[in-house]
């Protein structure tokens, strides 16, 4: 099963991951691109009941919390439901116990006012689930959107099956659910499809992949900071013998690495005449395969390609360093050494001059729209995704990720909640389900390690230092919906082969040439036709 961390690799922060939300659908002929510029977001109220011990600010940083607020303040004021609602969602846990054996999911049901029955799928096999469904004469009320398994087709499948939420989302309109009002622009931007709003986005962390290293182990060669790849080089060799590593066998992601060392786009590069220039076409993420190479030459990489999950190994020195989502990763090798603060690397210019890039990630899992239906039943759906967008530090926030007290959670000594046996069995799998579906925006909160959070914080402000975001993100190509996961799976199996030695560097002049026919072309011109004015040249 995909892992939430996998999960946001891929449609976050990998290099070449296709968008999936739309200013258009197919190009610009169709008056897609100048709707949605004329389109009115819905306007962002930021939730005044919480004061973050750290705030947030709208480059990206996140606000932290160093303890769960002491007093839970409610944010809405009554249970949303007068009726039972049915959805499609998806889980990157274990699936959880079902509704009639989970008392947290009874005890969700009495807060909502009302039952919420999900249907939970999991991955692989999620977009076959959908299509079935989508197929079906009977759609649930609330499906999930995901923004990369290669659904097709977006806009004419949203005109045709989905309910048009704009007038009830666009503007000051969203002011009546305050929960949704309190999501960010750029995350409404995501659920934007031909002029129109079509569901409630997902929120999160919008801070891409970043590399992360063992400061027992790096401390050996003068810690993980470089200022050249030179530098980095030296040190990779050295903490190499045989029996330990220095790299994970992620190769593409440890590419992506040295990407932005190299100075490389995020995904698409803008030129001075609002054409595209796309990564892979780059000198400068040529070089950086080219010095991936290298650095498998020199044997630094750990061995075993098909490895799983490097965090254990990355925990006990087996592997230095590896490749995870976003700072506030830390806590997933707290998690297994709660003596470890693991370091996170600052970009650098691969010669110690040149500017080096921060990819940031998409920001949002895609989003839900609702099946076609009545205003009543519409502003019921839209109740219930303000409940379940409550912002962190909230009653219902509670409710949805922790259950009740004294039976799925209780407090510790600072007033943090944590989950009891119980809710460690009946939580995951339905709070992973219940995110992926609607979430509030993303915080930084490690009760267990309140320094982390301040620790994260600053490393976000370093990051953001050097951030580029993809111009193309809150855009959409019908292309690059339909093949671009295969044309990208296509072009990294022949940067693996370049960077193991099974082929030559001359390979990737011809693997690009085929990225190029088979539809990297057409995605340019699609991506150009809808790009927004207001998105920099790069």
């Amino acid at each position: 099963m995909i892992s939430r961390r996998r999960f946001l690799q891929v449609t976050g922060a990998a290099i070449g991951a296709s968008t999936l939300a739309a200013c258009g659908d197919g190009g610009a002929s169709n008056g897609g691109a100048k709707a949605s510029s004329e389109l009115k977001l819905p306007t962002y109220k930021p939730f005044e009941g919480l004061h973050p011990d750290l705030a947030g600010a709208e480059s990206g940083l996140e606000p932290g919390f160093l303890k769960f607020p002491a007093d839970a303040v409610a944010s809405v004021k009554t249970p949303p439901l007068k009726n039972a609602v049915t959805a499609l969602t998806e889980t990157f846990a274990t699936p959880p116990p079902p509704m009639g054996s989970n008392p947290m999911w009874q005890a969700l049901n009495q807060a909502l006012g009302a039952e919420l029955k999900l249907t939970i799928g999991t991955d692989p096999g999620y977009p076959e689930k959908f299509a079935t469904l989508l197929a079906s004469d009977s759609l649930p009320d609330l499906m999930w959107l995901p923004p990369n398994q290669g659904i097709p087709n977006i806009g004419p499948m949203l005109e045709a099956k989905f309910q048009d939420l704009t007038k009830y989302l666009s503007g000051d309109a969203v002011l009546e659910y305050p929960n949704l009002a309190a999501l960010k622009p750029a995350s409404w931007r995501t659920a934007v499809v031909n002029g129109k709003i079509w569901g409630a986005p997902i929120p999160s962390t919008p801070f891409g992949q970043v590399m992360m290293g063992n400061p027992k182990t790096w401390a050996k060669v003068g810690g993980l900071q470089c200022a050249t790849a030179d530098e980095f080089f030296a040190k990779c060799k050295e903490l190499t013998n045989g029996t330990n590593y220095a790299l994970e066998p992620a190769i593409i992601n440890m590419l992506h690495m040295f990407g932005e060392w190299f100075g490389a786009p995020n995904s698409w590069r803008v030129n001075k005449d609002r054409s595209l220039t796309h990564l892979y076409e780059t000198d400068n993420y040529r070089a950086a395969v080219e010095y991936a190479a290298k650095l498998w030459a020199a044997k630094v990489f750990y061995p075993d390609l098909n490895l799983a999950d490097a965090t254990p190994k990355t925990v006990n020195g087996q592997i230095a360093a590896q490749v995870v989502v976003g700072p506030r990763a830390t806590a997933d090798f707290r998690n297994l050494d709660p003596t470890l603060f693991v370091d996170t690397m600052i970009p650098f210019g691969h010669d110690g001059k040149a500017k080096p890039t921060y990819d940031m990630g998409y920001g949002t899992v895609g989003f839900t729209p609702f099946k076609k239906t009545d205003e009543g039943r519409i502003r019921e759906l839209l109740a219930l995704m303000d409940y379940l967008s409550a912002p962190f530090g909230t009653k219902e926030y509670l409710v949805k990720n922790f259950g009740v007290e004294g039976q799925q959670y209780q407090l510790d000594a600072q007033k943090n909640p944590v989950l009891t046996k119980a809710g460690n069995q009946q939580a995951p799998g339905l709070v992973s389900a219940l995110q992926i579906m609607n979430a509030p925006e993303s915080v930084i909160f490690n009760p267990a390690f309140p320094d982390d959070t301040q620790k994260i914080y600053a490393t976000e402000q370093k990051l953001l230092e050097f951030a580029v975001r993809n111009p193309t993100a809150g855009t959409y190509s019908d292309t690059s919906s339909k093949v671009g996961p295969k044309l990208t799976a296509a072009f990294r199996d022949t940067i693996v082969d370049i960077v193991t030695g099974r082929q030559k560097i001359d390979a990737y002049d011809a693997a690009l040439k085929r990225w190029k026919s088979g539809g990297g072309d057409k995605m340019r011109d699609e991506f150009a036709a809808v790009l927004p004015a207001s998105v920099p040249v790069s």
